[in-house]
């Protein structure tokens, strides 16, 4: 008895100090937003003086923030709903239907997560001018449906699998179709991978700097990440509003975190027993 005490408070301390060591940054970025820039650097590590919210006013008329914020929110909601979209389509037509092509077709997107994006930045590139999508908002979506599309039917397609046939079968005796079938039958059962396939993709484009620096050159379509840079000089930083900025870019996935955290943890859980 003493033994298992023993053991489960210690799990308390290491998980105790993994929070710590975690949350401690966020709690940093957020105590510093609050400050002067003198004050970062003369006591980086202690409260706020007092808490005004001059730095994100200022951040947010200054440098034009809305827009950034305007930005990203497009980007990420047209390319999650359009991976979303395609991906559980293409996931439950490949696990449901036997055909000729169908482990090729499978292959293709496997293929797609083996092979980085970035390393053909160049024929993107190219390829955005020939269609004249350079400096526009439909590269950037363009480029992250591609890059999201084959992780998210790798996932689909193994829950797809998993759901009985017998559900399928009832709904068609009922006088349902195909497409009914996937809309109001499958895909509510679907909703683990959903948010698995939602946040990750989320998170990756909501956070990119990569494509926005290649393929965004006017000020007023740069997303989050690229707007930043406006608020590193070649001589000073102005890191309160740095971190007032990174604040208020982090918020919208704290709280789609914490709306979603309970189907991705299930998700997780379902997909580590199956």
């Amino acid at each position: 008895m003493k033994a298992k005490w023993y053991v489960q408070t210690l799990k308390y301390l290491v998980l105790a100090l993994f929070t710590f060591i975690f949350g401690y940054p966020i709690f940093l970025m957020i105590f510093s937003s609050f400050k002067s820039n003198m004050e970062i650097f003369t006591s980086p590590l202690s409260l706020p003086s007092s808490f005004s919210f001059e730095n994100y006013a200022e951040v947010w008329e200054v440098v034009d923030f809305s827009s950034y914020i305007w930005n990203s929110i497009i980007v990420s909601a047209a390319s999650v709903f359009i991976v979303l979209f395609v991906s559980s389509m293409a996931g439950y037509y490949l696990a449901r239907y036997n055909f000729k092509w169908n482990s090729f077709i499978l292959l293709f997107f496997m293929i797609g997560l083996m092979l980085p994006m970035r390393l053909a930045v160049i024929p993107l590139y190219m390829m955005m001018m020939k269609l004249g999508l350079l400096d526009s908002l439909f590269s950037l979506i363009f480029v992250y449906v591609a890059g999201g599309i084959p992780f998210a039917v790798f996932l689909f397609y193994g829950f797809f699998r998993t759901v009985p046939r017998a559900l399928e079968d009832s709904a068609r005796l009922d006088g349902c179709n195909d497409f009914q079938i996937y809309y109001k039958i499958v895909l509510p059962l679907m909703k683990p991978a959903i948010s698995i396939v939602a946040i990750v993709n989320l998170l990756n484009v909501w956070n990119d700097f990569f494509y926005p620096l290649i393929f965004i050159r006017t000020d007023a379509l740069k997303t989050i990440p690229l707007g930043m840079l406006t608020l590193f000089g070649e001589f000073d930083t102005q890191w309160n509003l740095l971190f007032a900025g990174l604040t208020i870019s982090s918020l919208p996935m704290l709280i789609a975190f914490i709306f979603a955290s309970r189907q991705f943890m299930d998700g997780l859980t379902e997909g580590a027993v199956k």
